[in-house]
Order: C-alpha cells, then sequence, then structure tokens
C-alpha cells in the first residue's frame, strides 16, 4: 500500500481510524485493542514515516468519543475499558460535545488502496448494529406482552381503568 511522507495531507486521526480498522478486519475475533496495538497498527502500516508522536494521543483522548473533548471531537473510536479501544459505531454512547464529531475519514482523504475500509466499516457496522439489537434481553422482549391486549382495545381498556375515578 501507499507510503505517504509526512508532509501530505493525511489527518492524524484519519491515520488512527485506518490502523484501528485493518486491525478490526484483521482480527475480527477481537472485540478491541490496547492502545499500543493501534499505534503499532499504525507503525507497521507506515502511512505516514516517521510515525508521528501525535498518533499516540489521539488513539488516548482526541479521536475516543466517550471522553471529553480536548481538544479534538472525532468520534472515531470508544474505550471500551481502561486502556482499551475499538472503531465507534452507531449506538455508542458519546460525549455530548462531540454530537457532531467526525466518525470516518472522508473517501477523498483516503490513501490510494485504503478506500475499501470505508465499505468495510460500512458493513461491520451494520451487522454489529443488528447484533446487539438481537443480544439486548431488553429489547428482546419487544412484543412480547401481545397477547395480553389481543383481546381489547387500548382505549377500551383504557376507559376500564378510569371507571370509578370520580
Amino acid at each position: 500500500m501507499a507510503t505517504v511522507s509526512s508532509k501530505t495531507q493525511l489527518k492524524v486521526a484519519d491515520e488512527v481510524w485506518i490502523a484501528t480498522a485493518l486491525l478490526h478486519r484483521e482480527r475480527p475475533e477481537e472485540a478491541d485493542f490496547t492502545v499500543d496495538a493501534i499505534v503499532e497498527r499504525a507503525k507497521k502500516a507506515g502511512l505516514c514515516r516517521p510515525l508521528r508522536p501525535g498518533v499516540y494521543v489521539h488513539v488516548v483522548q482526541h479521536c475516543v468519543a466517550n471522553r471529553a473533548p480536548n481538544p479534538g471531537r472525532y468520534r472515531m473510536l470508544i474505550e471500551t475499558a481502561p486502556g482499551r479501544r475499538r472503531l465507534f459505531r452507531n449506538g455508542d454512547s458519546y460525549h455530548p460535545a462531540r454530537e457532531e464529531g467526525k466518525i470516518t475519514p472522508r473517501r477523498e482523504d483516503m490513501p490510494h488502496g485504503y478506500d475499501g475500509l470505508l465499505g468495510w466499516y460500512k458493513d461491520w457496522n451494520s451487522a454489529a448494529s443488528v447484533k446487539a439489537l438481537e443480544s439486548d434481553p431488553l429489547l428482546s422482549l419487544r412484543g412480547s406482552g401481545k397477547a395480553l391486549w389481543a383481546d381489547e382495545h387500548a382505549d377500551e381498556y383504557v376507559r376500564r381503568l378510569r371507571e370509578g375515578w370520580e
């Protein structure tokens, strides 16, 4: 894949997102990764040589959705446990000040040969959202009380409950 000199326009946050996406794609059995693993993957990818010192602080703080912005407002990663990160996905909680924060690199900002990661991410994100809905114990109860109301219209039920209130 392409190596970019540190004088190019590749944003450090985008480099961090690419490294984390590569880890997810290469090691799908792992739910998250250590900060050091992400930094090492960025170094191995060699998108900018030498590895910029900002990569570490972006993995630790600037790209992490569930941390207060300082100053970065990106929502590219989520802290799953102290020292562990994964890519942010729909449904993850985040600090309110990061509301409009960037989640993925823009296609035109991706280095040549890496833009396929955006399609992979879209599929990964969708699959994770469906899986989360299916495994949520509260959401799995959806529709389970239908039989309780099968014989009665909602208005009739409310009217019956209110009988004798005066």
